[in-house]
């Protein structure tokens, strides 16, 4: 079987509430094998809020790791991402798994990628998969030019990226911290 691909997930960050927002669509090849995917959650006692694009079954491989992580920090985003970021360039295991994350708490935004990256969002947005940048950059346009909060922000900006981007629908799942 082909691997699953095909999301887009968007962070953004404003006035002290976070959201993640992720659309609903996966793909396997040309195809859209499922319309209602949930690539949005809430971990570690719904104080964490994380989005995954890449493989379903490497993204929530990863998720658990990543939950680990904060049970063994006791829910500090930073250092548990960057320990997780650490055993994935280390382990082979790990190293093979194909998938990215977005992780929020009230005070991090963070992007944890596939080579063991950790990059905190410069501007209050990140975003991953294959509408990351319609998103990104919708999202981008509506924070420097509107007063909408976060999760306006978020919807209006994954509509647009559902519009250009064949791998994104409109199915929306947002989650706020």
């Amino acid at each position: 079987m082909e691997q699953i691909y095909g999301t887009t997930i968007l962070a953004v960050k404003k006035d002290g509430k976070t959201v993640i927002a992720g659309d609903g669509q996966a793909t396997i090849s040309n195809t859209v094998f499922k319309a209602h995917s949930i690539k949005v959650r809430r971990i570690y006692n719904d104080k964490v809020i994380v989005g995954f694009a890449g493989g379903v079954a490497d993204a929530l491989t990863l998720i658990d790791r990543f939950e680990e992580m904060l049970q063994k920090y006791s829910g500090n985003l930073l250092r548990s991402a960057v320990e997780l970021a650490q055993h994935w360039r280390r382990d082979e295991y790990m190293r093979k798994l194909e998938a990215q994350l977005i992780a929020a708490d009230k005070e991090n935004l963070l992007i944890i990628s596939g080579v063991g990256d950790v990059t905190e969002a410069e501007d209050g947005i990140c975003s991953i998969g294959s509408g990351s940048n319609f998103a990104y950059a919708a999202a981008k346009a509506l924070i420097q030019n509107t007063n909408y909060s976060a999760k306006e922000i978020a919807l209006k900006s994954m509509d647009i990226a559902s519009d250009i981007c064949i791998y994104t629908n409109k199915n929306i799942l947002v989650e706020e911290i």
